[in-house]
């Protein structure tokens, strides 16, 4: 790799550091709050924000609410999933979702083996059911809560 070309782990900072800016982690404390919402170790939290380490998967999909970025972005840019593997998702393959198909199912298809992004892939897809129910009974707060910082 060249001088000139950025790792994983720099890239993967790159895209959550000013997100998470946005969602309100600045200024003193911001990495401890970081860390807190997304049950990190606050060293784990400052490597991230240096771009000098990549989270453990078990913490994408907090970092994805903390930050808002779409969780599927974060799983490709921290090379859990690859972009064939995430673009695999087409929109026929989403109305078979409706129709039956188990998680264990998409993620044998998605190509996902490891057992840490297995289990990373079911629990997301428990947090978007319990969302999609929230919106559904109208009980969701829409600023979500990295806004209630």
């Amino acid at each position: 790799m060249s001088e000139g070309t950025p790792t994983r782990a720099r890239r993967f900072a790159d895209i959550v550091v000013p997100a998470a800016e946005r969602a309100g982690y600045t200024g003193h404390g911001a990495k401890a709050r970081f860390a807190r919402d997304t049950g990190m170790a606050e060293a784990s939290v400052t490597r991230l924000w240096q771009g000098s380490a990549l989270p453990d998967a078990r913490f994408y999909a907090a970092i994805s609410e903390a930050t808002g970025i779409e969780l599927g972005a974060l799983l490709v840019e921290g090379g859990i999933l690859s972009p064939e593997s995430l673009q695999s998702l087409s929109e026929t393959d989403r109305t078979r979702v409706g129709s039956g198909l188990t998680p264990e199912e998409a993620a044998d298809r998605l190509g996902i083996r490891d057992e840490v992004g297995r289990e990373l892939f079911y629990a997301t897809i428990e947090r978007l059911k319990r969302l999609e129910d929230e919106h559904t009974d109208g009980s969701a707060d829409a600023g979500g809560t990295a806004a209630e910082m």
